[in-house]
């Protein structure tokens, strides 16, 4: 049996896990994300990722949920998945050429207890002319990306620079998320960290 179900259908999130070496099976929640800005970006994180966990941990009580929730946020506003391409590029427009944080909300849940906690990493762009958000756009799909980028695909063309856990841009802050399996005695390899 695996040792984790991963509340979510995130392919990167997926990734990370197999990176890890954790044996895990992939349920993905049926929660609603809140979008409510009267909370801060970092509590908004870590309730979506408290509610996708929870939503799963109520059909598998005896087994360890995560569940994690990622966006972007820049001078207080929050950028999550963008609705269409003309709102993609509406906010790598507003992205260009600042540092925004990238946080993601993480809870590990089974009957007995929780764990609760979100991770910052600073990324700053490059100036983005409009040339270079359409090749962007063009080239990687993303409707399913908080901020309307992935790091990790094609990221040479928006980034210059970023401070803190690369992973937690992608979609998982693998070297928090691993001080937490070792509290929760949950098997992984070290050697990917």
């Amino acid at each position: 049996m695996s040792e984790v179900i991963l509340a979510s259908a995130s392919q990167r999130r997926m990734d990370l896990l197999r990176s890890l070496g954790v044996s895990f099976q992939v349920v993905p929640s049926a929660a609603e994300e809140l979008h409510d800005e009267s909370f801060s970006p970092n509590a908004l994180c870590e309730l979506n990722a408290e509610r996708k966990a929870a939503d799963v941990a109520m059909s598998y009580p005896n087994r360890v949920v995560l569940g994690a929730d990622t966006l972007v946020t820049l001078d207080g506003k929050l950028f999550g998945k963008p609705r269409d391409l003309a709102e993609a590029k509406e906010m790598l427009a507003q992205l260009g050429g600042k540092t925004h944080q990238v946080i993601t909300g993480v809870c590990l849940c089974d009957a007995a207890r929780k764990s609760l906690f979100s991770e910052v990493t600073q990324v700053r762009f490059r100036p983005l002319t409009p040339q270079v958000i359409e090749t962007y756009l063009t080239a990687v799909s993303v409707l399913d990306k908080a901020g309307a980028y992935g790091i990790q695909e094609r990221g040479e063309l928006l980034v210059e620079g970023f401070s803190g856990s690369y992973s937690n841009v992608v979609g998982l802050p693998l070297e928090r998320l691993a001080r937490e399996f070792d509290a929760w005695g949950i098997t992984y390899s070290r050697r990917n960290l």
